[in-house]
């Protein structure tokens, strides 16, 4: 349980909202606090882009360690043609 102390303003806000959406005021301020927090979890580059990641894969697993020998054969291979 929390206690909370509120300016009368804000209380006022609160209670004619509660009053115009037919909740109590700690249900207006649980649904509230509940909204809030969900907004506030962001989802991480993995969760954004895990649909994408790999869709489009060369097949090839290292290609940042062997960069430099793949492109020396990339530039023979446009060299020869």
């Amino acid at each position: 349980m929390i206690t909370l102390r509120l300016d009368q303003k804000l209380e006022t806000d609160i209670q004619a909202t509660a009053t115009m959406m037919g909740l109590s005021k700690s249900e207006l301020i649980r649904v509230s606090v509940t909204e809030y927090i969900q907004k506030q979890k962001k989802p991480n580059a993995w969760e954004l882009g895990a649909e994408l990641f790999g869709k489009y894969a060369s097949g090839d697993g290292n290609l940042s360690a062997n960069r430099k020998a793949l492109m020396k054969d990339k530039i023979r291979a446009k060299q020869n043609r």
